[in-house]
C-alpha cells in the first residue's frame, strides 16, 4: 500500500514506527514520528501531536514515574497557559498516568530552517513578533527554557512557541534573562550572518514587558559571566 505524505512537514501519514531524528524536533520526520529525544517521542497522529515521556532505565522505578508524572503535569499547564498569552498548540488532553500529552498540530515551518531564506526585513519582522511572545510569557512568569528557532514554528503571518518541556513558573530576573541569552545563543549559532541585528530586534520588542528594564540589566550581568568563563 502507497504510503500518503504530508508534502508540507514531511511526516509520512498512517504509520506508527519512529526513526531518532538527527536534528532534534525536525519536522522532516518520517512515519508520523517527529522526533525522539533523550526525554519524549513525539507522534503525530490523526492531525494531532502526541507527546509520550520515555522510561529512564537508570532511574529507580519509583522515582521514573513519579519524575515524569511530575514533568508531564507541570508542561500541560505552562502549555494551557502560554496559549491563553501568545500563539502556542492547545492541549487537547493530558494523562499523567500515560505520560502523554495531546495537543494541537501546528503544520506550518520550522523558523530554524526558514529563517535564513528570507529577506533581512522580514527576519527582523519576525524578530519582533519573537521579542513581544517572549515578553507576554515573561510577564505571566512563563519561563520557555528553552527558547530557539527550533521551537518556533511559522505558519502565514503567525508565529507559534512549542516545547515548553523545560519550561517552568519563575519570577526572577535572572531566570528571565537566561532565557533571552540562551536566545541569542542559538541565533548567533543557527542565524549567525545576521544573529545581532535580529537580537537587537527582540530585545526592542521585549521592552513592551513591565519588567524588561531589570531583566535586561540583569542580562548584561549573565553575558559578562558567560565572558568571564571564556
Amino acid at each position: 500500500m502507497k504510503q500518503k505524505i504530508n508534502i508540507s512537514s514531511g511526516i509520512t501519514e498512517g504509520s506508527t514506527r519512529c526513526h531518532r531524528s538527527e536534528l532534534r524536533g525536525s519536522l522532516k520526520e518520517t512515519n508520523g514520528c517527529l522526533s525522539q529525544g533523550a526525554e519524549a517521542k513525539i507522534v503525530l497522529q490523526e492531525n494531532k501531536i502526541i507527546k509520550k515521556r520515555i522510561k529512564k532505565s537508570y532511574r529507580i522505578p519509583q522515582l521514573d514515574e513519579k519524575i515524569r508524572k511530575l514533568r508531564t503535569r507541570s508542561e500541560t499547564k505552562l502549555l494551557e497557559k502560554a496559549s491563553k498569552i501568545i500563539n502556542a498548540p492547545k492541549i487537547i488532553k493530558s494523562n499523567e498516568n500515560t505520560k502523554e500529552i495531546e495537543m494541537e498540530f501546528i503544520n506550518g515551518k520550522r523558523l530554524s530552517e526558514e529563517l535564513n531564506k528570507l529577506s533581512l526585513q522580514k527576519q527582523k519582522e519576525i524578530s519582533k513578533k519573537i521579542g513581544e511572545n517572549i515578553s507576554k510569557i515573561h510577564d505571566e512568569h512563563i519561563i520557555h527554557g528553552d527558547l530557539t528557532t527550533s521551537n518556533m514554528i511559522l505558519l502565514k503571518d503567525k508565529l507559534f512557541f512549542i516545547d515548553f518541556g523545560l519550561g517552568y513558573i519563575s519570577q526572577k530576573y535572572e531566570d528571565k534573562a537566561v532565557d533571552l541569552h540562551l536566545l541569542k545563543q542559538a541565533l548567533i549559532a543557527k542565524h549567525y550572518k545576521n544573529a545581532e541585528i535580529l537580537f537587537n530586534e527582540i530585545l526592542k520588542s521585549y521592552t513592551k514587558s513591565k519588567d524588561s528594564k531589570l531583566v535586561l540589566e540583569q542580562l548584561k550581568k549573565v553575558e559578562k559571566r558567560g565572558r568571564y568563563k571564556n
